[in-house]
């Protein structure tokens, strides 16, 4: 690797506690500061970090919810990164007008650089949420080309490929992974695996950070990762029950340089677009790959 090139990603796997939005924000702002102290410029924070998961009623949910980026839960995420010259992906509770969604803020050294929605909305999420209105934007930085997913987005193939077709270089996932039936107890988080498969069969880096700890009977199930364009892990998994960060030194460049895997194949190039839209139906335009 050419340490010019490389950067670190660090992803945060924290406990929020429920409803207490500003405590939460603080508690991962020390992670950010600890991170950036280790390096890091790249960091993702977990699924609706600044609330909470698991509301009650829509009611609640609306209560805790904020305008982005001027709510005060971004303000202070922008102010750390503007200080320390970080780029931040956090989930949060987003409030537009009456709408609620599930969202992440990608956040810059100048700002506010973007936000996504989370498109596949899970389980009680459904009462609450809208689904997401905005696709599968790729956020053009100085450090490379940036997609967002929120966890059960990880579950459909389709997320990650059209990011990738888009240049994406990495997708950060803030996630609150939860267990999934018929797992043995020794065995990876599903998720991981879908993360890892999904890293390789689109050749990009990918930043899972999920939380840990039980939310009004709700377990989560930690084990954030951070997957190379080769699919292997390039940090974590993490522990499933700890607070902790994990930092990998990656040059986002290979995800596309060293996307040809021999004299003849190339993951993306290779598609039978005779056979299947090549945008998968999708009007957004196709990026470098």
């Amino acid at each position: 690797m050419d340490k010019s090139s490389a950067i670190t990603i660090a992803c945060i796997q924290m406990e929020p506690s429920f409803g207490d939005t500003a405590a939460n924000v603080e508690a991962s702002v020390r992670r950010i500061v600890e991170a950036a102290d280790n390096g890091a410029r790249l960091i993702v924070l977990p699924e609706l970090a600044n609330t909470g998961y698991v509301f009650a009623t829509r009611e609640e949910a609306f209560a805790l919810a904020e305008a982005v980026p001027d709510g005060p839960s971004s303000r202070r995420w922008m102010e750390v990164a503007a200080a320390r010259n970080l780029y931040i992906v956090a989930g949060i509770t987003e409030r537009d007008g009456q709408s609620l969604y599930n969202s992440a803020v990608v956040i810059g050294p100048s700002g506010h650089i973007g936000t996504y929605r989370k498109m596949h909305l899970w389980g009680q999420e459904n009462l609450f949420f809208e689904p997401g209105d905005r696709g599968f934007p790729v956020f053009a930085t100085p450090i490379g080309r940036i997609g967002v997913a929120i966890c059960y987005d990880g579950w459909f193939p389709e997320t990650f490929r059209l990011q990738a077709l888009q240049g994406a270089d990495i997708v950060c996932v803030p996630t609150n992974w939860v267990p999934i039936p018929g797992q043995a107890p020794d065995r990876e988080a599903m998720a991981n695996i879908l993360v890892m498969a999904a890293a390789h069969s689109n050749s990009i880096f990918i930043a899972a950070a999920d939380r840990v700890g039980t939310e009004r009977g709700q377990p989560f199930v930690g084990q954030s990762l951070i997957a190379s364009y080769t699919g292997w892990p390039a940090a974590g998994p993490a522990s499933r029950d700890r607070e902790e960060i994990i930092y990998a030194e990656v040059d986002l460049g290979e995800a596309r340089r060293k996307r040809n895997w021999n004299d003849f194949n190339q993951i993306l190039r290779d598609r039978r677009t005779d056979v299947y839209a090549e945008m998968l139906g999708s009007t957004v335009p196709r990026g470098w790959y």
